[in-house]
């Protein structure tokens, strides 16, 4: 298993990541892959799949929570967004996967719902969130070779422990800052004076140019060679093109507008990373909040749900607190996203990893001055 940062004594920011500084170090929240390998008809490689994110265990049409939405840049595509920026309820799990099979991801999580819940007499809805970045240069994106049976795998296959990282599911064959990206993930979690909450991102990292790279403030890719990256070969594509997708969970008591606020600071996560700046690049972020139980299911009820609901929030006196972790760990999901991902070759290309001791030499030719006191 590759280093990831901490690993390495790069301490990024100041707060305190959960004990697996991961996602699912927010109560409830499992994450599931679904690797799609081999050769398609053509001769094509395929290196594909697909990540999903569970909110809560079981359905969350039947448990849905607070969420809101966030676009940087819109070079990208997304499933069920109008529905969060209108009602900021999410009721389905959120699936990471590549371009083109947006489509099927979304179908066949409509399929699944339906199969894992009873016909209780009620008519029920679903618009599942589907987020996609672009692997056509190691993938065979147009085979369209993710199955509806890939995202039962990955629904499947949930869990709420340490989370793989790298080249696995929907981050299978992706590019970031010119090396082999990938899914990374991260937590900070908040003291007790703070409200004790949780804050957890995962990243399915495919954008960024080198020499614009930065880890904890540090320029580091401009001490980087050029000479190995894929797209001094490519014919077409240019460094920076491609998306990053960030889905951020919280368990503190956020409403829908503070859902929305938190996703926004993904962006800083970003920047901080040196990304953010590139047209082509789908820069599209999610955020949910589980703090507030008993949400309205996603059904049409015949009015028979009460009038009123009573509802929980963190007041924005102490809301900075949730906003500075979002930041730290998209920050570091996405370095972790880079370590995780060994060299990679796939239709003709060939893109290298980011290894601990490249970029630990990076680091000191940019003046990091080592590893300080956790």
């Amino acid at each position: 298993m590759n280093p990831r940062a901490r690993d390495l004594d790069i301490l990024i920011g100041q707060m305190q990541p959960g004990p697996l500084n991961a996602i699912t170090d927010v109560p409830g929240v499992r994450v599931g892959h679904s690797n799609v390998r081999g050769r398609g008809s053509s001769g094509r490689d395929i290196c594909t799949g697909v990540t999903l994110i569970e909110p809560r265990p079981g359905s969350t049409s039947q448990q849905p929570c607070f969420a809101g939405v966030h676009v940087l840049n819109g070079n990208g595509d997304a499933t069920g967004l109008e529905w969060i920026r209108e009602a900021g309820l999410l009721t389905s799990p959120i699936a990471f996967t590549n371009t083109h099979s947006l489509g099927v991801v979304r179908d066949a999580l409509i399929v699944l719902d339906r199969e894992q819940q009873p016909d209780d007499g009620r008519l029920y809805w679903n618009m599942p969130v589907v987020l996609e970045t672009f692997d056509g240069l190691l993938n065979d994106i147009n085979g369209f070779h993710v199955k509806p049976e890939h995202v039962a795998e990955a629904l499947n296959g949930a869990v709420d422990g340490p989370v793989r990282e790298g080249a696995v599911g929907g981050g299978s064959g992706m590019i970031c800052h010119e090396f082999k990206g990938g899914i990374g993930t991260a937590s900070r979690r908040l003291s007790a004076a703070q409200g004790g909450w949780t804050v957890g991102a995962i990243v399915q990292a495919n954008h960024g140019i080198r020499s614009e790279l930065r880890v904890d403030g540090y320029p580091v890719g401009r001490y980087m060679e050029q000479k190995d990256s894929p797209f001094l070969r490519a014919a077409l594509p240019h460094p920076g093109m491609g998306s990053i997708v960030v889905c951020l969970a919280t368990d503190a008591p956020l409403l829908p507008h503070q859902c929305t606020r938190l996703a926004q600071r993904a962006s800083l996560g970003l920047a901080r990373t040196g990304g953010g700046n590139e047209d082509h690049s789908g820069d599209i972020f999610i955020a949910f909040a589980t703090g507030n139980d008993h949400v309205p299911p996603a059904a049409y009820e015949a009015k028979r749900a009460a009038t009123c609901d009573g509802l929980r929030m963190v007041n924005n006196d102490h809301i900075s607190e949730l906003f500075l972790a979002a930041t730290e760990a998209v920050e570091e999901a996405i370095i972790n996203a880079l370590l995780a991902s060994d060299s990679s070759e796939g239709n003709g290309h060939s893109v290298p990893g980011l290894d601990g001791q490249t970029l630990l030499a990076a680091l000191k030719k940019s003046g990091w001055p080592g590893s300080r006191p956790a």
